[in-house]
């Protein structure tokens, strides 16, 4: 694509951005606080669209994001904090220093050394990362958060070193779950506290599981529920059609429908 053509759409959005700013009631009562859970909902619907291969909808979801990057660094300006340029130039910066073997003479044997150099870089910093966690933000998901957790110790060295290893630890987990759910800690608060911390634990190996073997896990359990969201959607229109409740049919009519579903809706 034809740079000038870039750089003039871009502008585009700036000035256009700067008329919403200033004419349109509710763009000037925006601050950063009432942007950010809007941000957020864009950012999902980003993923909806990545994830069901909407090539059209990722694109207007990106122009919904990068709507959101230009409002922040409007109000940004506006405070006398930081514009759009100091945005893009620090960014800029930050790629050109942590990809020395790009724009410099450092050579790399792999993605997982480039990895692995990032998070060296990183600590180097003036305001970079004090340790190496720190940088994982508070409010992530749970799943999300253990992926990078994850992924941010492997770069330093501390994970499994045959990624086989880790099903003896899934393994070691789903029994200690097990025991807790035999009653291992007694009964009331007590048992039902080392569930949940044990199950957890599963939970943890089982993304690490995941990562070991080039699977993101948030992505697959997303796909999963789509998954289960088609069949249970012919399950119920099924049943529907027959002029019943689901309530009606028993477990292994139900079962029988949804492995009918299985093969036509996936």
């Amino acid at each position: 694509m034809n740079r000038e053509k870039e750089i003039r759409a871009f502008v585009r959005l700036l000035d256009v951005m700067d008329e919403l700013r200033e004419k349109c009631p509710w763009d000037r009562k925006q601050t950063m606080e009432t942007l950010r859970p809007l941000t957020i909902e864009e950012t999902y619907e980003l993923s909806d669209s990545i994830l069901e291969g909407d090539n059209l909808n990722i694109s207007k979801e990106l122009g919904d994001i990068m709507l959101h990057l230009v409002f922040y660094a409007k109000i940004g300006k506006e405070q006398g904090s930081f514009d759009i340029a100091d945005v893009m130039d620090r960014l800029c910066d930050k790629l050109v220093y942590r990809h020395p073997h790009v724009f410099g003479d450092v050579e790399v044997s792999g993605a997982g050394e480039v990895v692995e150099n990032w998070e060296q870089l990183k600590r180097t910093e003036k305001d970079g990362n004090k340790t190496i966690l720190s940088g994982v933000p508070k409010s992530l998901p749970s799943l999300v958060k253990a992926y990078r957790v994850q992924d941010k110790v492997r770069a330093v060295g501390f994970d499994w070193e045959q990624r086989e290893d880790v099903w003896k630890k899934v393994r070691e987990e789903i029994e200690e779950f097990e025991s807790e759910v035999a009653g291992a800690s007694g009964v009331g608060a007590e048992r039902e506290m080392h569930m949940e911390q044990e199950f957890g634990d599963l939970m943890f190996s089982l993304v690490n599981a995941a990562r070991l073997y080039d699977i993101n896990p948030d992505t697959a359990l997303e796909l999963t529920n789509l998954k289960f969201i088609r069949r249970f959607n012919y399950l119920e229109a099924w049943a529907k059609r027959e002029g019943k409740s689901l309530k009606e049919l028993s477990l292994e009519e139900m079962d029988k429908i949804w492995e009918e579903a299985k093969g036509i809706v996936g």
